[in-house]
């Protein structure tokens, strides 16, 4: 006699299918079923690449890649030329060693668009640096999202056309976290640090976006936005236009971030929220603003938060330091709790941007818990530390108004290794 394997497979086909193994017949015997089936897990191979290592670049690991391999760059050596896009799905793909991995694109593209141009699913990219992209239609892009899925962790975007150029997808879900975008854009208004499009959820947290060239630092169609926890920041010499651009709205959080126009700005906005009309992609008209600062150093002043649409939008306005000129917002159905408008908020020295509050702040204990119907929290977790780091918040009773609490704790600092120095624990939020 023979043994019965059981299988269920409903997946597959509805009941169960019964397997006669035959006596004194090898388990391996077996195998090739099990895989047809599906009901094997699939090895994954780690693809090195770099002196002396299997692959000589990243794009030679990726032609040879299957799907959920990783890849090892090794990050003593650069990258130049080194452009190309890939269909093959569930790739993860790091930089290895103390630094970040380089790849400049020293005049190349990969199919008219940028350096790494993803058409495959759930991708991984973690510290690895990107920069040059250029193409002759002036949006070239380090990193183009054309498939579902993307996280990036750790990356430095700096001196292209565009940082990070997301596609429409409407399954999709984007995460950027402990990453730097600086100097990216064409300098026409239309390429930015990064532009995401329709896809359903965009988070970007822990980041630092800086210095875009006349576009704007942050740019999304999402119909859900989480902005969490980041610095975006023109400084003194900054020509960026909007801080945050929500084009088409949707529910979107904008908490614990610190947000400066800086006096070169190409708008007199700083927060825009569907600045470009609403969207039936976007149904959510939610827009929960809490626990930033938001610091404007443009001469002239300007709206600090601009919401457009007819279809009137519920904006949530709590716990906010609203510091320089301009009008809080141009709405006047804007719900305003707790926020430090007309006082000085006894910045420690926001000549170079450092945020904190002094202990004689009057945003010291002054907020509230926000009570509210929406499914996120909104009471501020975490913090951001520089540079693109982050600490668990510290909140009493009563909360500081702002991003940047008076009390911190930065014995255990959040993100990459970078960010494990005494160096980083010793930077506060500014």
């Amino acid at each position: 006699m023979g043994c019965a394997l059981e299988l269920r497979t409903a997946s597959r086909w509805k009941g169960i299918l019964l397997v006669r193994v035959p006596p004194n017949t090898g388990f391996l015997l077996m195998l090739p079923m099990l895989a047809w089936l599906g009901l094997l897990p699939v090895p994954t191979k780690v693809l090195q690449v770099g002196p002396g290592k299997p692959f000589e670049t990243p794009c030679k690991a990726i032609q040879h890649a299957a799907a959920g391999d990783t890849i090892e760059i090794d990050s003593s050596v650069q990258y130049n030329g080194d452009v190309c896009g890939w269909t093959t799905s569930r790739l993860t793909i790091r930089g290895t060693g103390a630094l970040r991995a380089k790849i400049d694109a020293a005049g190349k593209n990969a199919q008219g668009k940028g350096i790494w141009v993803i058409a495959g699913d759930d991708t991984t990219i973690e510290n690895i640096e990107f920069s040059g992209a250029a193409v002759s239609d002036e949006n070239g892009t380090a990193i183009r999202q054309e498939g579902a899925n993307l996280i990036v962790r750790n990356c430095y975007f700096h001196d292209n056309e565009e940082g990070i150029l997301a596609g429409d997808n409407p399954k999709s879900n984007i995460l950027i976290e402990f990453s730097e975008f600086s100097r990216n854009g064409g300098e026409d208004g239309r390429t930015h640090n990064i532009y995401v499009n329709h896809i359903a959820k965009f988070t970007f947290r822990f980041n630092y976006s800086h210095h875009a060239q006349t576009g704007h630092l942050v740019k999304t169609r999402a119909a859900e936005n989480y902005i969490l926890y980041n610095r975006l920041s023109d400084e003194a010499d900054g020509t960026a236009s909007l801080e945050l651009d929500i084009s088409n709205g949707g529910t979107s959080y904008v908490i614990g971030n610190i947000i400066q126009q800086g006096p070169e700005t190409q708008n007199s906005s700083i927060l825009g929220y569907r600045m470009e009309g609403e969207d039936p992609r976007n149904p959510g008209k939610q827009l929960y603003v809490v626990n930033n600062t938001f610091v404007n150093d443009r001469p002239e002043g300007g709206i600090f938060l601009h919401v457009k649409g007819e279809t009137p939008a519920a904006v949530l306005v709590i716990n906010n330091i609203f510091f320089g000129k301009g009008t809080i917002s141009n709405r006047t159905d804007t719900v305003m709790m707790n926020n430090l408008v007309s006082q000085n908020p006894r910045f420690v020295d926001a000549a170079h941007y450092d945020y904190h509050l002094r202990p004689d702040s009057p945003a010291r204990g002054a907020g509230v818990r926000p009570q509210s119907s929406a499914t996120f929290p909104l009471l501020p977790a975490q913090e951001y530390i520089h540079v693109a780091c982050g600490a668990n918040r510290i909140n009493g009773a009563n909360p500081d108004i702002g991003a940047v609490p008076f009390e911190e704790d930065v014995s255990v600092v959040l993100g990459p290794l970078r960010c494990q120095t005494k160096e980083a624990r010793d930077t506060r939020g500014h």
